[in-house]
């Protein structure tokens, strides 16, 4: 977070050196994200016939709509669970369809594939072909859920059972919402009163993440201007030497 905050300074015309941003956040009492460890929220199906894990922790793409991956993890709230479904594209670290409810059954991850079809849709791109990644949830292998990836001719792919980092990039996006959101002091106060707050939350994070937050593996771009910046010129920041940055 503070080589972010570095950066996001200099793209702003604000010449400053890390140094400085390092020790004026330790005065002011600031200090980056630390990530804690959250409960299990996949409830594993049984094995899935045909279905191999065709990312094999390779979370990287050409283009826009190669591959997604998805994820459900949990808020608490003083009325009770809420649960968050994203689905994120690999290639941009987008978050291109998300959805919040009170269960963990199948609706929840399906809505926000169906919103994730519906926003490329709307932006007049194909998503024939991409390969939707996630672990083994009960939700994800639902007969639902895949007969909607089947129909919108995507290839399902998922993770062994068991094992986080078979979906990695969506694990690390769940652990960056929980920390820049949910567990922010500065957007929840002493806590989450419902599901309403968390839903209004949500809308307000995914929109700073897809187009104001910067990330180092997108050149210090966020990922709606990386997509911008693809289909202008071309550029797949994932074919560039590997650079250090937060995730």
């Amino acid at each position: 977070m503070l080589r972010l905050g570095f950066c996001a300074l200099n793209r702003n015309g604000t010449g400053v050196a890390r140094c400085t941003v390092e020790r004026l956040m330790r005065a002011s009492g600031l200090r980056g994200l630390r990530r804690g460890r959250r409960p299990r929220t996949t409830l594993g199906a049984a094995p899935a016939s045909g279905v191999e894990d065709l990312v094999e922790r390779s979370f990287t793409a050409s283009a826009p709509n190669r591959l997604w991956v998805a994820d459900i993890t949990y808020v608490r709230t003083f009325s009770g669970c809420a649960y968050a479904a994203f689905v994120l594209d690999a290639f941009s670290r987008k978050v291109v369809g998300w959805q919040v409810s009170t269960s963990l059954h199948t609706n929840l991850a399906l809505d926000a594939l169906e919103m994730g079809i519906w926003a490329r849709k709307r932006e007049g791109l194909d998503v024939t072909g991409l390969v939707h990644h996630s672990d083994r949830g009960v939700q994800y292998r639902a007969v639902r859920y895949t007969e909607r990836l089947a129909e919108a001719d995507a290839v399902a792919s998922v993770g062994s059972r068991g094992d986080s980092y078979d979906n990695a990039m969506a694990e690390a996006f769940n652990s960056l919402f929980k920390g820049e959101l949910i567990h922010n002091p500065l957007k929840r106060g002493r806590g989450w009163a419902s599901i309403t707050d968390v839903e209004f939350a949500v809308a307000e994070y995914v929109d700073w993440y897809n187009h104001r937050r910067l990330h180092g593996e997108l050149a210090h771009r966020a990922p709606a201007e990386a997509e911008a910046v693809y289909r202008a010129v071309g550029y797949d920041h994932n074919a560039e030497p590997a650079r250090i940055g937060d995730r």
